[in-house]
């Protein structure tokens, strides 16, 4: 496990991550170009990405079982395989059936791609970089969406649309041939684990996994603050800024690219707070599910279209969401013993894509009713349409805050079973203050 061949393997790894996350938010691009190109209505380009997205959440939990058999070298080259296939589908397809096979063709190699890499780090690097490690991998796969919304949506316009989805599907190939020639799955010398247990002992470990408080935390926590900024970054937002708020494609571009800069700063001070104060963890995603609320009030209630620094707030507040909702996964490592933490951070991965899905959905169902009645004035991507089709995001985040306070709640009574006592936050705020207080106090003071 020499430090030079760990982060070689690593960032082949990431490579292969980045690809996948490029290729997931393309379509987050391509928006108003696919509604001419296929004809379609807001509900039909939504259901493109709500398809997608299902076929990545649904595949999450057989994935952690496929990867433990096969390793991540397979599983990483398939999905680049995957993904490479669909988006030469997207370049060639001229009608909504063909263009929804490419995105699920995508979602499916998409999906054997984030639990692959992840499973690679503890087997290359020593358990005490474990916990940075992962925080740059989810960092470092953020410049994949960079990558769509800048250079691929650059050939898109200059180009067209075929060239730019072959160029993606360039991309997917020459990630399989990295990994295959240099992608490893474990050090020389150490055995690859395979999955031994049967179907019945597999189902028993999901729902041992599922009883447990501590996962369902985790699910909801991912459910409640990851799916506004997907929404955003996959579907929405792009259209949003450009037809709703009028914005120019280089001023959408530079959002975007603040998105991804925004959430690649934020995710060490995010990690290093959970490590730090492991009892607050739900209060720091009931804080970020606050703010993107917040946000996304200030933007939808204001008269007119909102000025360029406030909505320029509501992107760097729904970038938060992204590494803020890693914390779920944080809350399935503590609650679930080793052997079963790769079937826990399924159920957790689980929760924001669900959420994710749903909203896109439901988004684009609404855009076409105010359009159907009228209310559009045949404007269908309008900002008065999109004021109250964006506002679904509320009931979302809603429910996701009381499922959080729920399974809270079990937790806690849990870990107080086992002797843990989780103090109020106001108690635990005053003791920190005396505590600050005692040491300057006690400090020693120079004549």
């Amino acid at each position: 496990m020499t430090a030079p061949r760990a982060w070689l393997i690593w960032t082949i790894g990431i490579f292969g991550y980045l690809v996948a996350v490029a290729q997931r938010t393309s379509f987050g691009v391509v928006g108003l170009e696919a509604t001419e190109r296929f004809h379609a209505t807001a509900s039909a380009i939504s259901f493109f990405t709500v398809l997608q997205l299902l076929v990545y959440a649904g595949l999450q939990i057989p994935v952690g079982l496929l990867v433990d058999r096969f390793g991540s070298r397979a599983m990483v080259a398939g999905g680049a395989v995957l993904m490479g296939l669909g988006q030469l589908q997207m370049a060639f397809a001229e009608s909504i059936p063909g263009g929804v096979l490419g995105r699920v063709l995508v979602g499916a190699g998409d999906a054997m791609t984030f639990i692959s890499v992840i499973r690679l780090i503890p087997l290359w690097f020593a358990p005490a970089r474990v916990p940075l490690v992962t925080q740059l991998t989810g960092m470092s796969g953020q410049l994949g969406q960079l990558f769509s919304v800048l250079p691929f949506a650059l050939v898109l316009h200059l180009a067209g649309w075929t060239p730019a989805f072959l160029m993606l599907a360039g991309m997917s190939a020459l990630a399989v041939v990295l990994v295959l020639l240099l992608l490893q799955d474990a050090p020389p010398g150490t055995g690859r684990p395979h999955a031994r247990q049967g179907l019945r002992a597999t189902g028993a470990s999901l729902a041992r996994a599922w009883r447990q408080p501590g996962t369902r935390l985790g699910m909801w926590s991912h459910f409640t603050i990851q799916f506004s900024g997907t929404v955003f970054a996959m579907t929405w937002g792009y259209p949003f800024l450009i037809s709703g708020q009028g914005l120019d494609a280089g001023t959408v571009a530079a959002l975007m690219a603040l998105y991804v800069a925004a959430a690649m700063a934020v995710g060490p001070f995010i990690g290093r707070f959970v490590s730090r104060h492991p009892l607050r963890r739900s209060t720091m995603v009931l804080l970020i599910a606050g703010a993107t609320a917040v946000a996304w009030a200030a933007v939808l209630l204001l008269p007119g279209r909102a000025p360029l620094w406030l909505l320029a707030g509501l992107v760097v507040v729904l970038a938060i969401g992204g590494p803020g909702s890693m914390i779920g996964f944080d809350f399935a490592r503590t609650f679930n013993p080793a052997h079963r933490i790769g079937t826990a951070t399924g159920i957790v991965n689980v929760g924001g894509f669900i959420a994710a899905l749903v909203s896109i959905f439901l988004i684009g169902l609404v855009l076409d009713v105010l359009n159907a009645t009228g209310f559009s004035q045949g404007v269908l991507y309008g900002l008065e349409p999109f004021r109250l089709a964006l506002s679904v995001q509320f009931v979302l985040l809603a429910f996701g805050a009381a499922a959080i306070l729920a399974s809270r709640r079990k937790v806690r009574r849990q870990m107080a079973a086992e002797g843990i006592v989780v103090p109020p936050l106001r108690s635990a705020l005053a003791r920190q203050r005396r505590e600050s207080l005692a040491r300057r106090q006690s400090a020693p003071v120079d004549d």
